[in-house]
């Protein structure tokens, strides 16, 4: 869906992307996540066309995002984080100026509007105004206008700021529901345990480089990590993982270990019985998940302890 090269992108006296290259398959929810100042926004409006980097390539769905922009803004959905709507317009008014702003012919701008009402759940609040509505129904008038003109792709930066919890739990399930209909999101957040609701990948961006893209779930959402525990040190437990096929190991402990595996329940069902036959000493094996907080935090240490002298 989203290939980018060698990316590079300059402020004034600073360089914001540095050498960035990131590749976002068709139907993933992609969090990209980083400190203020990382570049988070400044990449995602290279990759809607919003801003011109120095050098490198961006493509989406196979389109040079530089030479074809607004071919690309066809193709993608574009949420700010200071998104600005009229607050004196209706919900019905502001669809409608984003719908003719894509270009929509005007004999199918009713039936667009109406559509992207119904899937962000406001068909009922069309007639009134904007500045009337709470945070949580503003924000869906505004994805409501980035997605009017139906894209496969949506950029969203910082989409949950200023929600409250219930309002930051309907949007996660929303953006599960877009992602179900054939979208593809990439969602810029600080809310961490948040995005793990939704996100099936994580980017961790500093200082305007990629240091980190770990993929969390499968696209139908469901952990493919297993966790194995031993009740004693076992040497046998991780050689007789690695003579299975599909079987990467994320970390490992005296009587731990976490993989990654694409089998299916009967390929599972044969590792824990290799393992019993071998006298491995398992205590528990099951399906677990990566904890973003923990896993960010975590990879953010480890660059602090490469970078020290």
């Amino acid at each position: 869906m989203i290939k980018i090269h060698n990316l590079n992108f300059e402020y004034p006296g600073i360089l914001a992307l540095d050498n960035v290259s990131l590749r976002v398959e068709r139907g993933d929810i992609t969090a990209l996540v980083g400190p203020n100042g990382a570049g988070k926004t400044t990449l995602l409006r290279c990759i809607a066309a919003l801003e011109t980097p120095i050098s490198g390539a961006i493509s989406i769905n196979g389109i040079d995002v530089l030479n074809n922009p607004r071919q690309v803004h066809r193709q993608l959905g574009y949420l700010a984080d200071f998104y600005g709507l009229y607050g004196q317009l209706s919900v019905n008014q502001s669809l409608r100026y984003a719908a003719m702003a894509h270009s929509i012919a005007q004999e199918k701008v009713n039936d667009a509007v109406q559509r992207a009402a119904e899937r962000l759940e406001i068909a009922d609040r069309l007639s009134q105004k904007v500045a009337t509505l709470s945070r949580g129904l503003t924000q869906r008038v505004a994805i409501a206008q980035a997605i009017v003109h139906e894209p496969q792709l949506l950029l969203l930066d910082e989409p949950a700021s200023g929600l409250d919890p219930e309002a930051r739990h309907s949007l996660s399930e929303l953006f599960l529901s877009l992602q179900a209909q054939g979208m593809t999101l990439v969602v810029s957040s600080h809310i961490l345990a948040e995005l793990e609701e939704y996100s099936t990948s994580m980017v961790i961006i500093r200082d305007g480089k990629i240091v980190e893209h770990q993929q969390l779930k499968d696209r139908a959402g469901q952990a493919i990590l297993v966790r194995v525990m031993t009740s004693k040190p076992s040497p046998a437990l991780i050689a007789k993982l690695a003579e299975h096929n599909g079987v990467q190991l994320v970390e490992s402990g005296e009587t731990s270990c976490l993989f990654r595996f694409t089998g299916d329940d009967q390929a599972v069902h044969e590792i824990l019985a290799a393992l019993i036959r071998h006298n491995v000493p398992v205590c528990h094996f099951g399906q677990d998940k990566i904890n973003m907080h923990d896993a960010y935090l975590a990879r953010v240490a480890q660059l602090k302890q490469e970078a020290a002298p």
